[in-house]
């Protein structure tokens, strides 16, 4: 007796369908994928009980032909390829001629069409198991597909379906994916007869912002890159913008929506350094690329793909993002970010602040705000020279513009005009003072700035540090007084393991530690740029690293977390007062440093308050 036997093609078509149409959501997408590969430029969707009672798409396509009407219901059969090369290079989003012949194995299913050059439209019904004789139908153009009572045939499927109220959100999910990609077609969503979204032909950027909202609009940078033939462009939201959740994450490639962890992985390490470790980016990226270079064959539901050279793919993706991502807070017209790097007051004296007899701050009143006081004085404590300590001689010329005692800060309106004038140059103004000694007061055009001034510094020492290893060029201070301190065996034994290897692991860190002792260690210089911070801390930081990771590890995968926590340590505390000139300097740091929108954690440095935002806090004009 045989035991192997053929399975019937309505069991077939049905194996199928539970692989292709997991839900109605399932369904919509592969009839909206089918609509795009007509070539539409007009799509509507309507619902019924979220796509389970009935679920129709309405095109105006190019159509089907009357005689391949029947064959669109047979399972393998379709226009998109004919051979293994054109599998291989396949561009269009629907290729298998799975889809239309699953959904109709499963439901009762109507189609009707009209190819261009036919005098009018026919029809075909399927009521899952039997495909009904073709008959002469009345439409303009296009295709209509009707889908209703979904699984009605196979009732073990159909119980795991949900409640209609979730079956709806999933072919919203799935309509909003479709409709990102393609700003040229319009679109019309339609759920038991009330039009829930509508969307017009127009440009990418208002596709975006329609779909996704005003806020994400403006609170995002273009992305825009090309190389080797692969592109990659669309929307990335700035850290500020981030989600407790991954719902507005939207990538594509070659049109087609995809979840692919290469190119997930690539954009989260290019948000690594921006973005809260329990929050997540939002974006709509596209990527295109020569058909050849991707397999889009791995899954029945085409959301995964395989690219034939991965790492150019995601370096590419990478470099792209985080080139943009990098983007200084503010780009100055009178200082470069090398420039501030090693001279921050040379901003500050272009905009003749330090030229005064005593430290000012400007007002942008007058000029920008009719009717708001023009001139308002502030005393400012100068007991510190924290940026001195930072950058050495560098300020010592801006420093000794400085009075000791407390200092009127006001300008006279000539100076008003000159620095209003200045002001378009720098995006986060100039300060006014401190709270506390934690955050700081600017006022730019906008209105009110205020920042975190440890965050804010965290993260220029951060970007530093990074540049200055990436260059190699880690300059040591010797200490005048090695400053010894009890290690544990470990700790020794790593600098010794270090000194035996011959590796300069330290030394490219900016360090040189000895041993004196089995147990002490001496540090005998630091890095420059740290140079005040806490050498022992410092050290037992980069030997607790140097255990857990390696030397190797440390100056690749590691290297950003080091130097992140190098950075903390060298970043001005709270509680600590800063003069006029040096907050000036902070900011225009800020202006020229990579990433200064947020710290080397994810935080926000800065918030800006709007003058209208001021305005309604003091219900200003009720």
């Amino acid at each position: 007796m045989n035991q192997i036997k053929v399975l019937p093609d309505q069991l077939i078509s049905q194996i199928a369908a539970g692989e292709v149409v997991e839900r109605p959501a399932s369904a919509l997408k592969e009839l909206l994928e089918n609509s795009l590969d007509a070539h539409s430029t007009d799509i509507k969707v309507s619902l019924i009980e979220g796509g389970i009672k009935q679920l129709r798409v309405t095109d105006n396509g190019n159509g089907i032909a009357q005689s391949d009407m029947a064959l669109a219901l047979t399972r393998h059969a379709t226009s998109k390829i004919q051979s293994l090369a054109d599998l291989e290079a396949v561009a269009s989003l629907g290729f298998r001629g799975e889809a239309l012949a699953s959904i109709a194995s499963v439901s009762r299913t109507q189609v009707v069409s009209r190819a261009q050059n036919e005098k009018h439209a026919w029809t075909i019904y399927s009521n899952g198991s039997e495909i009904s004789a073709l008959e002469p139908s009345a439409l303009d153009a296009g295709t209509i597909v009707e889908v209703n009572d979904l699984y009605f045939n196979t009732p073990a499927r159909r119980k795991f379906l949900k409640k209609d109220a979730t079956e709806f959100g999933h072919c919203e999910a799935a309509f909003t994916r479709v409709a990102l990609s393609r700003p040229d077609v319009a679109f019309t969503l339609e759920h038991n007869g009330r039009v829930i979204s509508r969307y017009a032909i127009g440009e990418a950027g208002k596709r975006f912002k329609a779909v996704l909202g005003d806020e994400f609009s403006a609170e995002s940078v273009t992305v825009d890159d090309e190389a080797a033939g692969l592109r990659f462009w669309g929307m990335a939201a700035k850290p500020t913008f981030s989600r407790g959740r991954r719902d507005c994450q939207y990538v594509y490639v070659n049109g087609r929506f995809v979840r692919d962890k290469l190119i997930a992985h690539a954009i989260r390490q290019a948000y690594q350094d921006v973005l809260h470790h329990d929050r997540h980016p939002a974006f709509v990226l596209f990527l295109a690329l020569d058909p050849q270079l991707v397999d889009v064959n791995v899954h029945p539901a085409k959301t995964e793909v395989r690219f034939r050279d991965g790492q150019a793919i995601h370096r590419f993706i990478f470099h792209a993002l985080n080139k943009v991502l990098a983007t200084p807070t503010g780009e100055s017209n009178s200082v470069t970010a090398g420039q501030a790097s090693h001279n921050p007051f040379a901003t500050i004296r272009s905009a003749t602040l330090l030229n005064q007899p005593s430290s000012t701050a400007p007002t942008f009143g007058a000029s920008q705000y009719p009717g708001y006081q023009s001139q308002i004085p502030l005393h400012a404590n100068q007991p510190t020279d924290f940026y001195q300590k930072m950058y050495g001689n560098a300020t010592e010329s801006a420093q000794s513009a400085l009075s000791e005692d407390n200092t009127d800060l006001r300008l006279t309106d000539s100076q008003n005009h000159e620095v209003a004038d200045d002001a378009p140059g720098f995006p986060l103004g100039f300060a006014l003072g401190q709270i506390h000694g934690v955050y700081v007061l600017a006022q730019n055009a906008k209105g009110l700035v205020v920042v975190d001034m440890h965050a804010a510094h965290e993260r220029i020492m951060y970007e530093q540090l990074k540049q200055a290893l990436d260059n190699k060029s880690v300059s040591m201070q010797p200490l005048l007084i090695p400053v010894s301190f009890n290690a544990d065996r470990l700790e020794v034994a790593i600098v010794n393991d270090v000194l035996a290897s011959g590796a300069d692991t330290l030394n490219q860190l900016g360090f040189d530690i000895a041993v004196l002792s089995p147990s002490t260690l001496a540090v005998r210089a630091v890095p420059t740029l740290l140079q005040k911070a806490d050498a022992v801390s410092l050290a037992r930081d980069v030997l607790r690293e140097l255990a857990e990771y390696g030397a190797s590890r440390v100056l690749t995968d590691q290297r950003n977390t080091l130097l992140g926590t190098m950075a903390c340590h060298a970043a001005v505390r709270a509680n600590r007062s800063l003069t006029i000139p040096e907050m000036n300097a902070l900011l225009r740091d800020m202006e020229a440093t990579e990433r200064s929108g947020q710290c080397n954690h994810g935080r926000p440095t800065w918030f800006q308050v709007s003058m209208s935002d001021l305005d309604k806090m003091f219900m200003r004009g009720k």
